[in-house]
């Protein structure tokens, strides 16, 4: 790492500085790392990247994309492109030693290593972050009449390891990425952009941008033993070795992500392969979804009336399709007091009740130990709860959840299928073989797709449709169902196709509210309502998800029309 027209290391004496914009050049003072890839980027012939502290939905307009934005000091991350039509560059800038004190690292852990003793003993990264840098001041001194990232010496006498300012920082960084961290997959993670991590094998790292779409990274590996014992390395560290007995894992990161490990060439001709979703501490609100296109807010409402009441709704699609996204998101709809027990392979769902039971199922070699989504399911309905949460159903759960929504547990789910017909195909058979006539217990479906836009091309996630299911027609073997909203590909908007025929607004929650069949109007009224005070959150850039719940409270208390009015008023409840 360099710094060019004669600045050094002192960035008051950089020329590049002065082009910046005053966040870009605060940012490129205290991170020397970045002013220094700056003048290497500029030097090879390229434009000066934008800076953006934040990226917007609307960057996914530009055509060639240069830009710089970070992800906690002191990373950022670099989008940029080489051809038109090809993927999109994804560059991470971190510290990093030059190729002259490539050997420092080695000799700092070697040093760190010789005064861990019994007392370092940790139960948090926090704690064994603290115990490092502890570790580390003991081994290292800084020399403030040394400069550059490289420069460091040894005494002789104490066999101390000195180093500059830059160097330390550089040393610190990457000991505490390797051992607290997650090594080259740090930038990934701690980018809030980033959806899913892909490694196929040897050769570059895969990403999925929210904003910018499918992006091949220069972080990757160049040899299949570099390969293999990252994994190796990463699957022991999460508590699920990968070994060839047993080359396929799924488990879950220390933040909560999803990770699948496919080990060897054994079952995988590439070799090692890994694939990590994401998770978000916050999740994304229903009022983005609405903002986003995903849904809108008369779909949202329906959501609303179908969870208060105790409905049973499954989120189905294709993979990829934004399913968990949408069951997080609908989740602010359950009633403030609702007891919730949630069950997982992997912990994802994440719901704002206090009154909230998480369980997740256990992997064992040793026989009769595991624990499945069938076991956890089969507690559950000894738990009281109002509402059961099941990440995904794939298997015999299926019908434990049947029998559960038959008993009067309202059962929310994703499942893999692209349509109701495929959805009751599934269910019907081998391994869930729900009986036809219960099928009537899951009152709703949302079918969701990831689909190209169509105007600008690009992929988006959209409720495709809403169905109602009815019943089962034993005579003619026919299952009945009502599709009561649909997307529009022309247009991308959902059509409202229930007014007057919702089978469960009518059949159901009118009943449930008292409301006689002579005035079934109202049903539909209390729908407006709350698809109008949807729209006006979203108008006021109501999108954290805990402020919408705060609100959602409100509204349980105080009652929807009291909160509209607060609205209409330009007034926050």
């Amino acid at each position: 790492m360099s710094m060019p027209d004669g600045c050094g290391f002192n960035p008051q004496r950089c020329s590049l500085l002065r082009q910046l914009d005053d966040e870009f050049r605060e940012a490129a003072e205290k991170n020397i790392h970045l002013l220094a890839y700056l003048h290497e980027w500029v030097g090879q012939g390229h434009e000066l990247p934008n800076y953006y502290v934040q990226l917007s939905r609307d960057l996914r307009s530009l055509q060639r994309p240069n830009l710089i934005y970070p992800v906690g000091d002191p990373i950022f991350i670099h989008i940029y492109s080489t051809d038109v039509g090809e993927r999109l560059t994804y560059h991470p800038i971190q510290p990093a030693l030059p190729p002259e004190a490539k050997d420092l690292l080695p000799k700092v852990e070697e040093a760190v290593a010789m005064v861990i003793n019994e007392d370092f003993d940790y139960e948090t990264t926090e704690q064994q972050k603290k115990l490092l840098e502890e570790a580390l001041n003991k081994v290292i001194k800084v020399d403030s009449s040394l400069s550059g990232p490289g420069a460091y010496k040894v005494d002789k006498k104490s066999f101390t390891l000195i180093l500059s300012k830059e160097a330390f920082e550089v040393v610190k960084y990457n000991l505490l990425n390797e051992k607290v961290g997650m090594s080259i997959l740090e930038p990934f993670i701690r980018d809030p952009y980033v959806e899913d991590i892909s490694c196929d094998g040897v050769g570059p790292i895969f990403v999925e941008h929210k904003i910018f779409q499918s992006c091949v990274s220069t972080v990757g590996f160049s040899k299949e033993e570099e390969l293999d014992e990252f994994v190796i390395r990463l699957s022991e560290r999460i508590g699920r070795p990968v070994t060839y007995r047993k080359p396929i894992v799924d488990a879950a990161l220390p933040d909560g992500s999803r990770i699948n490990i496919v080990f060897g060439k054994d079952v995988s001709r590439r070799g090692t392969n890994f694939t990590i979703r994401k998770f978000s501490d916050v999740p994304i609100s229903i009022t983005q979804l609405i903002q986003w296109g995903t849904l809108d807010a008369r779909v949202a409402a329906y959501l609303w009336m179908l969870l208060e009441e105790g409905m049973s709704v499954w989120v189905s699609g294709e993979t990829a399709s934004g399913k968990t996204t949408t069951l997080k998101a609908m989740c602010v709809f359950i009633r403030p007091d609702a007891k919730i027990v949630s069950i997982e392979d992997t912990p994802e769902v994440v719901v704002p009740h206090e009154n909230w039971v998480r369980e997740v199922t256990r992997e064992s070699e040793e026989k009769g130990s595991s624990i499945e989504l069938f076991d956890l399911l089969k507690a559950a309905l000894r738990q009281r709860p109002n509402y059961i949460i099941v990440g995904e159903i794939r298997g015999r759960e299926g019908n434990v959840a049947f029998q559960a929504m038959q008993t009067g547990h309202p059962v929310l789910a994703t499942f893999h299928a692209a349509s109701v017909e495929k959805l009751i195909q599934r269910l019907t058979g081998d391994p869930i073989n729900v009986p036809k006539t219960y099928i009537d217990n899951l009152n709703a479906v949302v079918i969701q797709s990831a689909v190209r836009h169509p105007k600008t091309g690009r992929l988006e996630r959209r409720v495709l449709s809403i169905n109602e299911l009815v019943g089962y027609d034993p005579s003619e073997d026919r299952f009945s169902f009502i599709e009561v909203f649909s997307w529009d590909p022309v247009n991308d908007v959902h059509i409202y196709r229930g007014e007057g025929s919702s089978y469960l607004l009518e059949q159901k929650i009118a009943i449930m509210k008292g409301i006689p069949r002579k005035e079934l109007r109202r049903i539909y009224e209390e729908l407006e309502k709350r698809r109008q005070m949807l729209e006006l959150l979203v108008k006021m850039k109501v999108f954290d998800y805990w402020e919408l719940w705060r609100i959602m409270k409100k509204a349980y208390k105080m009652g929807v029309d009291k909160v509209l009015q607060l609205l209409l008023a330009g007034k926050k409840p």
